[in-house]
C-alpha cells in the first residue's frame, strides 16, 4: 500500500499554484509600470489575486490527494 505524505502534496500543489500565479502576472506587471494602464493592470491583478487566494484556501483545507488534485487539475490542463 502506497501512502501519500498529505502536507508534502500541499507543499507541491502551493508551488504548483504559484508558478501560475505568477505566470498570469507577468505581463499585468509589466503594464502597471505604463501610467496609461497602471490603473486598469491594478483592477486585473486583483482578480488573479482572488482566484489563487480561493485556490490555497481549498488546498489548505483539503484532507485527501483526490481533493487536491480537484483543485490543481485546472492549472495542469493549462
Amino acid at each position: 500500500m502506497i501512502t501519500v505524505n498529505i502536507e508534502k502534496a500541499k507543499l507541491i500543489a502551493h508551488e504548483k499554484r504559484r508558478e501560475a500565479r505568477a505566470e498570469e502576472f507577468k505581463q499585468l506587471d509589466t503594464q502597471a509600470t505604463i501610467p496609461a494602464m497602471a490603473a486598469q493592470a491594478e483592477v486585473e491583478r486583483q482578480v488573479v489575486r482572488d482566484k489563487y487566494a480561493v485556490m490555497q484556501t481549498e488546498i489548505d483545507a483539503a484532507s485527501t490527494v483526490d481533493e487536491i488534485k480537484v483543485v490543481i487539475t485546472p492549472l495542469l490542463d493549462a
